[in-house]
């Protein structure tokens, strides 16, 4: 399990494990299968020394979708859960922006340690708030297309969709914001105001 990217290892596992469990024993063993391997990679996450903050509140999420989705006994609600939770990323993507606060840099600061004063630049929010707005508008669209694919399609064309819109399409996101933050900093000029708050 070591080889396989973060989020093949977290997205695309338990899912895999509810499939085969719905399609083999029923709507309850898939579930259960789904929570058994999200479980099984909380573990290997904290063995791996990454028992971070995120990694238990996916865990948190696993379970009350679970238990939701057992109290509903609806594949349709136990699917939806982490669609409309993706969609909520993308709203509060959107809303970070005229807020001054753009998600992505929150994100990108748990990566990189930039000093408080750099994330107080304009330029920080001005790459940030286009970087945000692209997120945000990745997440609202997919979620919109998987809901519209889980009411009105098929089990297997959900799958398929939620696989060719989610690891793919973030890691070429991934890439791009990267290289956007990049060479946007490197083009950085700071004004005589700003390169005394950096040398200070």
């Amino acid at each position: 399990m070591t080889g396989l990217p973060g989020f093949l290892r977290e997205g695309f596992l338990p899912l895999g494990a509810f499939y085969a469990g719905l399609r083999v024993y029923g709507l309850s063993a898939g579930i259960v299968a789904a929570l058994v391997a999200s479980v099984l990679i909380y573990l290997y996450e904290r063995r791996a020394g990454r028992d971070a903050l995120l990694v238990r509140l996916s865990l948190g999420f696993v379970l009350v979708q679970s238990i939701v989705g057992l109290a509903a006994d609806s594949t349709t609600v136990y699917l939806a859960q982490p669609v409309l939770i993706a969609g909520a990323w993308g709203l509060a993507f959107l809303v970070s922006v005229p807020l001054g606060r753009p998600l992505a840099g929150a994100l990108a600061c748990a990566w990189y340690p930039f000093p408080a004063w750099f994330r107080e630049l304009e330029a920080f929010k001005r790459v940030y708030g286009v970087q945000s707005l692209v997120w945000g508008a990745y997440f609202l669209g997919r979620s919109a297309l998987r809901l519209a694919m889980l009411l009105n399609g098929s089990l297997e064309s959900f799958l398929l969709v939620t696989f060719l819109t989610g690891t793919p399409v973030m890691l070429l996101l991934l890439a791009w914001s990267i290289r956007h933050s990049i060479r946007s900093f490197s083009a950085l000029e700071l004004s005589p105001h700003e390169a005394l708050r950096a040398a200070a």
